[in-house]
């Protein structure tokens, strides 16, 4: 069986964009998977919201962030891209989460150069270390991975305070110390976009993150400035959240959820998706339970 961390390689040398749509729990990321997306991305910024109802705002500790990445890459059949914070720590923690990261079956992990506790690429007040402890940082995920074809991402936070030749100049400093894809966060233009893709040689990424500080625009139109990844990290958490808005102010209001049902999926449905139809089969092949054909 092909590795994800090689596959997801493979994927970033076709001629295409690849698009890696964000979940927040497993059974998202399941969704994707099964909507025909080649690739996960797990967002921290909606696995915080998701495990404790909290912001993006460095509260997840790396075993949190670890356990859902394994639960993700361990249901899904296409590579995921894993959002990995800060490192959680200096270099030396770095180590020790990429490896962490690489165990858990995830293809890639995603480090960013802010100060902990570290806030949401979109947020205001975002600070970053100097460029020299990322590169250090970056240099130390290399060496400690196992498979040379994991991925280690580099994001900068750099363009919102510093301007986006401070970004890219970070970038290329990244690059040089061995990361695999560019992440230059927040940039605000058409322009500093075409600066972007413009100045790597390796795979770079475009967030798309709705009513952010970057403009939204399409897979085709991102391909066309040359972007190699696009993750759309929190649309499916801002979805959800909604969806289940609309319901319970239904069922508050109405005392029923039956005008509700069109926006629903059914029992048998639900089922399918989440794979009850596998586990039948595996009860039976193996004898599960009392009740069953002795013949």
């Amino acid at each position: 069986m092909e590795k994800m961390a090689t596959k997801l390689r493979g994927l970033l040398k076709k001629d295409e964009i690849l698009v890696a749509p964000g979940a927040h729990d497993v059974l998202t990321a399941r969704i994707i998977e099964m909507e025909g997306f080649n690739a996960v991305y797990m967002t921290g910024y909606g696995t915080s919201a998701s495990i404790l109802g909290k912001p993006d705002a460095g509260l997840l500790t790396m075993t949190e962030m670890v356990q859902r990445a394994s639960n993700i890459a361990e249901a899904v059949k296409v590579p995921v891209i894993a959002d990995g914070d800060t490192g959680y720590g200096n270099a030396v923690n770095v180590m020790r989460v990429v490896r962490e990261y690489e165990k858990a079956g995830v293809a890639c992990i995603q480090l960013e150069d802010q100060v902990a506790p570290k806030k949401c690429g979109h947020m205001i007040g975002r600070e970053i270390v100097s460029k020299e402890e990322m590169v250090g940082k970056i240099k130390a995920a290399c060496d400690a991975r196992w498979d040379q074809d994991f991925m280690i991402m580099a994001r900068t936070d750099a363009r919102t305070n510093y301007g986006i030749q401070e970004a890219i100049e970070r970038g290329k400093a990244y690059e040089e110390a061995g990361a695999d894809i560019i992440f230059i966060e927040s940039v605000e233009s058409i322009e500093e976009m075409n600066k972007v893709t413009s100045s790597f040689n390796v795979p770079v990424l475009a967030n798309m993150l709705e009513n952010g500080r970057t403009p939204l625009l399409s897979v085709k139109e991102l391909e066309d400035i040359g972007y190699d990844l696009v993750i759309f990290c929190v649309s499916s958490t801002y979805a959800s959240v909604k969806a289940v808005q609309n319901l319970m102010r239904t069922l508050k209001a109405e005392g029923t959820t039956k005008n509700a049902l069109k926006n629903m999926i059914t029992f048998d449905e639900f089922n399918e998706l989440i794979g009850l139809p596998e586990i039948r089969q595996i009860e039976k092949k193996y004898v599960t339970g009392r009740n069953y054909n002795k013949k």
